[in-house]
């Protein structure tokens, strides 16, 4: 059998083809490893064979340099430093050669080895002129050579220490800026220097620290936000992001004169890609602003800040909240509820918000609340409830509590609603104001009807479960009575009990409702006053039947599936 033939083996349907042909190429790697990485260099050059097997050659040859286990990774790299230069030498060659092919399978498959063997080489000092040959080839008139070439660039810079490519940070940075300009005819160009500009991002940062290269990539990066091509402009937006983790103190400028509002137009676009990205963005400056802030507070007075917070995110407040509150409409019913689209991550986007600025989320969130919350749209409706849920951590809890008192009513009505979606975001929002501190929350007036509208949750879908017991759990953990004789959930506590025994019956534990209920009681137990210790008794005995039945049933398990199902029961019923 033909090297080419065992490689195309391992591509096959047939299990038990994949598992010969791979174990074949085990074998040739484990006999003759020179050979070995000679073989797959030449299918992977080889412009006659199948664009797959060609990819399947140079996946292997980046594996045979490569492993996620640190004790292999050494073993890998000692055994080709160890290997015949002269066979390291055609091996490179091959490689280099292959990013010239019009095969971008091939192309990309040759990119990711040079990365690899780069990875190997030049921290040991060895391969010096790989990035040298890589930044020719991208001011060569060959596209498909400069697009291989900017890719390979891109899996360098990711995948080796920013520290040992600093020295060349400056050509580099050269090639990317000059393939991203906004002159450059070719869009896959831009999206490949792009992508590579963003893994090169952490070891340029002493061009950054020069205000007119930086003048000059923050230009590129913005010019590319309005490429023609949709990849381009998210792969940009990517590249912003990164740059507001690394460089937040060098952004005023920028912020001021562009970014504003290319972000906010960004969060608008129709391309659910560069939407993310764009308010991605904005809980990026959220998530810097928080952490200044949490410095400031640790500093000793009388100590100067080591960084300043620039309060981006309170400036462009009456921008960024419009656009966040619009984007919290645009839920898909059929949508995967464990996909991340645009609705949720301006949910997320919407709560850092209001982490970052605090009472100042409230007064221009609220009228929205009011006008949709009772919108007959569901999409309207749920967007109110989870703009009020999302600004629930941030403002003092002394503001936050007229505003709950109003709305609880609502929200409890709400956790009956006929769609599925607002149920679910009622319930989460439930969950929110339990997490308040217990003084937002009028006990005598709410607490009945909210507790009949959990324990109705509890047996609605397995979504709405999972956020009922977290309510439940936040409720009971404010008003833990350990040490009392009585506390305001007794006496809900049986009906509530029994209800979530009954969720644990199932079998299944679908959107981790069963295992949402277990942890409920766990958590009631451990912070239920005396009297009602008698029902956390008869809880007790019932957890440990449950346990022994447990133990019977994984001497009858048959598959794997089966005793990972019983082992994950016995962990919930030991919690």
């Amino acid at each position: 059998m033909s090297f080419a033939e065992i490689l195309g083996g391992t591509l096959s349907p047939d299990a038990n083809i994949r598992e010969q042909a791979t174990r074949a190429l085990e074998s040739a790697e484990n006999e003759n490893f020179s050979q070995y990485v000679l073989s797959l260099t030449q299918e992977l050059a080889n412009e006659s064979a199948q664009p797959p097997v060609r990819s399947a050659a140079g996946i292997a040859l980046k594996n045979a340099l490569t492993a996620k286990d640190e004790t292999r990774q050494e073993q890998h790299s000692q055994r080709w430093l160890q290997a015949d230069e002269g066979v390291r030498g055609q091996v490179k060659q091959g490689v280099l050669v292959t990013l010239s092919s019009e095969n971008r399978q091939a192309t990309t498959a040759a990119a990711q080895a040079i990365a690899a063997i780069t990875a190997t080489e030049l921290p040991q000092g060895q391969w010096q002129d790989v990035i040298a040959t890589l930044l020719q080839n991208v001011t060569s008139s060959n596209t498909g050579l400069k697009i291989s070439s900017l890719q390979t660039i891109g899996f360098i810079c990711e995948s080796i220490s920013p520290e040992i490519l600093a020295a060349q940070s400056n050509t580099i940075l050269t090639a990317v800026v000059q393939g991203a300009n906004s002159e450059e005819p070719s869009q896959e160009v831009r999206y490949a220097a792009i992508t590579a500009l963003l893994n090169s991002l952490e070891f340029v940062r002493q061009n950054f620290d020069n205000e007119g290269e930086r003048n000059v990539i923050m230009q590129t990066v913005c010019e590319a936000t309005q490429s023609p091509d949709d990849s381009v402009q998210a792969a940009a937006f990517e590249c912003l992001v990164r740059i507001m983790q690394l460089y937040y103190d060098k952004m005023r400028f920028y912020m001021e004169k562009a970014l504003y509002g290319l972000t906010v137009i960004g969060m608008k676009h129709e391309d659910e890609k560069i939407a993310l990205q764009a308010i991605e963005f904005w809980s990026t400056v959220c998530d810097e602003e928080i952490e200044l802030q949490i410095e400031e507070d640790a500093r000793d007075p009388g100590q100067p800040p080591e960084r300043e917070n620039y309060q981006f995110a309170k400036t462009a407040l009456s921008q960024v909240l419009p656009t966040l509150l619009f984007l919290l409409t645009k839920q898909d019913a059929d949508a995967d509820e464990d996909e991340w689209n645009v609705s949720m991550a301006a949910a997320t986007c919407l709560s850092l918000l209001a982490q970052t600025i605090g009472n100042d989320i409230v007064a221009p969130v609220i009228p929205f609340v009011e006008q949709h919350i009772r919108n007959p749209d569901w999409h309207y409706r749920e967007a109110a409830v989870m703009a009020f849920g999302s600004i629930l951590d941030g403002p003092d809890p002394n503001v936050l509590t007229p505003l709950v008192s109003q709305a609880l009513p609502v929200l409890i009505e709400m956790v009956k609603d006929q769609v599925v979606q607002v149920k679910d975001s009622a319930a989460w929002t439930l969950g929110r104001v339990c997490d308040l501190p217990i003084e937002c929350i009028q006990l005598d007036v709410h607490l009945h009807s909210m507790i009949s509208a959990l324990v109705a949750g509890l047996e609605d879908s397995p979504r709405i479960v999972a956020n009922c017991c977290w309510a439940i759990m936040n409720l009971t953990e404010q008003l833990g009575g350990l040490d009392a004789e009585t506390y305001a959930l007794s006496q809900y506590f049986e009906g509530i009990i029994t209800t979530l025994m009954r969720i644990t019956e199932a079998n299944v534990n679908e959107n981790n409702s069963r295992t949402s209920a277990y942890e409920a009681m766990a958590t009631l137990a451990s912070t239920g006053a005396r009297d009602t210790h008698a029902v956390i008794a008869k809880l007790g005995v019932a957890t440990l039947d449950r346990l022994d039945a447990t133990i019977a049933g994984l001497a009858q398990a048959v598959g794997v599936d089966d005793r990972l199902a019983l082992a994950e029961l016995q962990s919930n019923l030991l919690n």
